[in-house]
């Protein structure tokens, strides 16, 4: 395959898993099935096919509900933009499975982050499947699979210990359930050398969450909950 086909396929694919993920990340929270049609999110209009083409439907129709005219939420756009730019990077840097491998990565990795961010959530139904895949993924493509179980024992290990020595330190917990798990299975797909990057990128992260929010005017303290 061309490596611009590879790119245009990798792009394509990203924006229809972003759209899913968008449904996906709103639905499942709110223990709703994904069996049903999809609907607006303010008047609840079912939506046909030429509402849901990722990314040129919300052109077309100009940001909003063709039924109620709402402004449909911007967090579906950038969910599949997201996506999109995933596939695309993913088969731009690696053309071929591995590429496709890491676009699977990325879109997974897509829907904890929006789950994270709206909910304060990593569930089990995605980290320890996502850790099982990066560890199989290790029998064809590097980094091998010995490195990929010393990443995942290494991540979780870490992270395990850094929670539990907070809450012994402070008598609450400082870190959810589901990030040592997280974390383990990103070990699973890097290996073990990496995730000390991973580590510094994340808390960078946290860091600027916490100063946009105090520049919002809001509250910060040692109990607020970051993603």
């Amino acid at each position: 395959m061309a490596p611009t086909a590879g790119i245009l396929l990798g792009l394509v694919a990203g924006l229809i898993a972003g759209s899913f993920i968008g449904v996906l990340t709103l639905r499942w929270p709110a223990g709703q099935g994904l069996g049903g049609r999809s609907a607006c999110d303010q008047c609840g209009a079912t939506l046909g096919p030429r509402d849901l083409v990722p990314l040129l439907s919300f052109a077309l129709l100009r940001g909003r509900c063709r039924h109620c005219a709402t402004p449909i939420a911007p967090r579906h756009l950038a969910i599949e933009l997201a996506g999109g730019a995933i596939g695309a990077l993913a088969l731009w840097l690696v053309p071929g499975w591995g590429g496709v491998a890491g676009a699977g990565l990325g879109w997974v990795l897509l829907a904890l982050l929006v789950l994270d961010v709206e909910h304060y959530w990593l569930p089990d139904r995605l980290t320890l499947p996502l850790a099982g895949a990066g560890l199989l993924a290790g029998l064809w493509l590097p980094p091998a699979l010995p490195l990929r179980l010393a990443g995942a024992l290494v991540g979780f290990g870490l992270l395990w210990v850094l929670a539990a020595g907070y809450r012994r330190l402070r008598g609450f917990d400082g870190m959810g359930g589901g990030d040592p798990k997280l974390f383990a299975a990103i070990g699973a797909w890097l290996g073990p050398w990496v995730l000390p990057l991973v580590m510094a990128a994340a808390a960078g992260l946290g860091l600027a969450l916490v100063g946009l929010d105090r520049l919002r005017g809001r509250p910060v303290a040692t109990s607020t909950r970051v993603p």
